[in-house]
């Protein structure tokens, strides 16, 4: 995408998403459409509609994994509330964060009520329907629920990821099966190596007339430079009417390191696009009011505003190296345990 572009997109922001998103053709099977659900909303929150689902959510999203780094349980619940009080209706996980404490932890925050006011997302790592059976029984139990609105296959990161998710015998045709049963909403796909990847995923999807719910992938201030998500998978995710989820706003958290952003700036930036939620980590209070500071004060970014912060993070993102999910395996939790894929 040439930069003009780039930045009309940026400037269009929300609007973009909406007016994308309505025009893509549905590929669902009859009679496994879910309803939306409607949530509680706070005024001092951004909400967008999750692709062409019909699902309006929080644009800040509770990051899963920074949810079981906390010592005492009490504190990761006491954070899950304040977050869903203050207005986040969608909440992020996987089924290996923390070696299931994340989801165990989120379970025990989404008990009297709170699971009625937010949307769920949880991961599996699993490449065959044994393993994907497998491991969204054990996040149906730590999570507590008999259904999780979104589940996505995890770390898509190897070319070969996509066929043997659609070969026979496995990882879609057990999510197909569970979204039947009713133990899963929306179906959705996460990496964050190579945008390559991401396009091969869309690929093989079409191939087989399958239609993704949700993509998630990084969006920050770095990735317009580097290998970029942005640039190359986010306008086909539009397109097709995919419900895009930004995460890595802050590299985890190198680019902050860099001293070329501010996170408020960063979260801004992510924003602007047309995403339909942000995931950001939020492992205390200071950084909770942070991201809801980022939600409360948001207008899109002006093009004079994008060009300043691309042309401020340009020299230090164009090698990667503060990008470490793309360049290295630092963050490829499947690679240091290739078991869990099955």
């Amino acid at each position: 995408m040439e930069r003009r572009k780039f930045i009309q997109t940026a400037a269009a922001g929300v609007a973009a998403t909406t007016l994308s998103l309505v025009q893509a053709p549905a590929q669902t099977p009859p009679g496994t459409v879910p309803s939306p659900v409607k949530r509680p909303q706070s005024t001092d929150m951004v909400y967008r509609q999750l692709g062409t689902t019909g699902e309006i959510v929080s644009a800040i999203g509770l990051g899963g994994y920074h949810l079981g780094k906390q010592t005492d349980p009490a504190e990761s619940i006491k954070l899950v509330h304040a977050a869903v009080d203050r207005g986040i209706t969608f909440i992020d996980n996987c089924w290996d964060y923390n070696d299931g404490l994340s989801e165990v932890r989120v379970g025990q925050a989404l008990r009297n009520g709170y699971r009625q006011k937010v949307f769920l997302m949880t991961k599996m790592d699993g490449r065959t329907a044994v393993e994907y059976n497998k491991q969204l029984e054990q996040s149906l139990g730590r999570l507590q629920t008999d259904t999780i609105d979104l589940v996505q296959f995890h770390e898509v990161i190897r070319m070969e990821d996509p066929d043997r998710i659609f070969a026979p015998g496995g990882a879609l045709e057990a999510a197909i099966a569970a979204r039947q049963a009713g133990k899963i909403r929306y179906i959705g796909f996460t990496g964050h190596k190579d945008p390559a990847v991401h396009l091969r995923m869309l690929e093989v999807a079409h191939q087989h007339g399958f239609h993704f719910d949700t993509v998630q992938m990084p969006i920050n201030v770095m990735d317009a430079h580097f290998r970029s998500f942005t640039h190359q998978v986010m306008p086909v995710a539009i397109q097709q009417g995919i419900g895009v989820l930004a995460m890595k706003t802050f590299g985890d958290p190198f680019i902050l390191e860099s001293k070329t952003v501010e996170p408020i700036e960063a979260l801004h930036y992510s924003l602007t696009l047309p995403v339909s939620v942000v995931i950001t980590g939020i492992d205390s209070m200071p950084i909770l009011d942070q991201a809801l500071a980022a939600a409360r004060t948001f207008k899109p970014l002006t093009n004079a505003q994008v060009n300043a912060l691309l042309d401020r993070t340009k020299e230090a993102a164009s090698q990667g190296k503060f990008e470490l999910f793309k360049t290295t395996q630092h963050f490829d939790g499947t690679a240091a345990s290739p078991k869990w894929l099955g």
